[in-house]
């Protein structure tokens, strides 16, 4: 007759079966967690493999494979004839209290027991509200992506038998499909002449952007942006250790002279630019200061890295094409996102530079992304190559020039007298200005009790400014009036 078990084994171990973890493991588990907490003591013998499998109320053989899975990380110690033991030698661990309501021995610690660099740079700035409309600072809209036909391309892709090799743990990153034919897509709409050897494809523009921080910066270096300019990027320069000055930007872009005369008072090692359609102001940066600024690269040594920012969005007459189309000197690095019109889980960022400096980049790309997402990308060179791309982006255009425009006139009718705003030729967002006595903060709570939100990173207010960048892609056109009616209403 078994002897009478004092441990309270069932207050150790509860078991849930509905979770994907097998239930022997899950036992294991829990008395390994009792174990380290010391209210199983080392040299304490276990109950036989039956009375235990009695007091849990699961099959013996359950609790034999627990056993032995404690046995194998070395957790308790099995003699032939004698039964199971403890094996811990810290048995005089002191009794670790749980806070109140929760169950021994399933608390994990609240706070790391060794101290670590807190990242105050990377507060994360893209609030959301729960109101029932919202304005971004311009991204595309999730319900026009074209996911039907890129699902039909994945499920495709998965089925080939020539792309399970891909797949696997021994491949290194990109889809070669993938990048030949995005080097052809470059080439076709920036007016490029890369080769794959020319191209690094990475999951975001923003990791392209770390990428190059982390390989052309160093701590101490000096990265120019205009006075207005995109906070994530800002953001990584700055945890690369670069500082950030800034230069006057107006309705030509960035100012070239002042470009200059900070270089000579203050030499930097690079100057970030979103020349297609400035972020947030949305002003295109003139075929003449891009032909400046390039000669100025050139004479003084500074990298100019170009940031491929709404470039696909065009609505009136043809597109400038990339500085980075006219380089001739290798001083341009070239950042993007492809599909940017798609579902975000269907885009992928992709860097432009010479050869060389894509070899090295690509080594930092292998320790942090060694295995990328081949799948999409194969899924991405079918888009390409099929030509679907560009009849879908014709598509989107068309239906994104047509929310511009709405959007133009209901600003003009509802707040055409305290507004001012110029209608961008591309892009998915309007740059409003407003009267610098107007509370950015104080609008964006009123509108809030209102039903529509506003995020932070939307306002821009400073001595010298007051705007809002408003994104009107992700909206649909009654969403708009509804939306714009909103603020008119509480900007009165």
């Amino acid at each position: 007759m078994d002897s009478p078990v004092l441990v309270p084994y069932q207050r150790f171990v509860s078991v849930d079966r509905t979770s994907s973890t097998p239930v022997y493991l899950q036992v294991a588990h829990q008395l390994i967690d009792a174990i380290q907490q010391g209210y199983l003591v080392d040299g304490l013998k276990l109950p036989g493999t039956r009375r235990m499998a009695k007091l849990l109320d699961m099959h013996r053989n359950t609790v034999v494979a627990s056993y032995a899975e404690l046995e194998t990380q070395g957790w308790i110690t099995v003699r032939p004839n004698s039964g199971a033991f403890i094996r811990n030698k810290k048995s005089d661990k002191p009794r670790k209290l749980c806070p109140p309501g929760v169950r021994e021995g399933s608390a994990y610690p609240a706070q790391a027991g060794f101290s670590y660099r807190k990242w105050t740079l990377l507060d994360n700035p893209f609030d959301q509200g729960n109101a029932t409309y919202s304005f971004d600072d311009g991204l595309p809209d999730s319900r026009l992506s074209h996911t039907d036909y890129l699902s039909r391309l994945l499920h495709t892709n998965m089925k080939r038998r020539g792309n399970r090799a891909k797949l696997g743990y021994n491949q290194r990153g990109t889809s070669h499909y993938y990048q030949e034919n995005l080097a052809n897509f470059l080439n076709l709409t920036r007016g490029l002449r890369i080769s794959t050897d020319n191209l690094l494809v990475t999951r975001s523009l923003e990791l392209g952007v770390y990428i190059v921080a982390e390989t052309l910066l160093a701590p101490g270096d000096t990265v120019v942006v205009a006075e207005l300019s995109y906070f994530a990027t800002n953001m990584i320069f700055q945890r690369a250790g670069a500082t950030i000055l800034t230069v006057p930007i107006d309705e030509e872009g960035v100012d070239v002279a002042a470009v200059e005369t900070l270089f000579k008072r203050n030499r930097f090692r690079m100057l970030y630019l979103t020349p297609h359609h400035h972020y947030p102001t949305t002003v295109p940066l003139s075929a003449e200061r891009r032909e400046a600024l390039l000669d100025l690269s050139m004479k003084y040594g500074f990298i100019i890295l170009e940031d491929d920012y709404d470039y696909d969005f065009h609505y009136d007459g043809s597109p400038l094409l990339p500085m980075v189309s006219a380089d001739t000197g290798g001083m341009v690095v070239y950042v993007g996102a492809f599909g940017k019109s798609l579902a975000s889980g269907f885009r992928s960022g992709f860097i432009v530079a010479p050869a060389g400096l894509i070899r090295e980049m690509d080594k930092l790309l292998g320790i942090l992304d060694r295995y990328g997402d081949v799948l999409t990308e194969l899924a991405l060179g079918e888009l390409i190559a099929d030509g679907e791309i560009h009849r879908y982006l014709r598509k989107s255009v068309q239906l994104y020039r047509e929310r511009r425009n709405r959007t133009a006139q209901m600003l003009a009718m509802k707040l055409g007298d305290r507004v001012d705003f110029t209608v961008p030729d591309g892009g998915l967002a309007i740059w409003t200005k407003w009267p610098r006595s107007t509370n950015l903060m104080q609008l964006q709570q009123q509108c809030l009790k209102n039903d529509l939100y506003l995020p932070r990173y939307l306002l821009y207010q400073s001595k010298v400014h007051c705007g809002i960048r408003l994104g009107f892609g992700s909206l649909s056109p009654t969403e708009l009036e509804k939306a714009i009616a909103i603020l008119a209403a509480v900007a009165q």
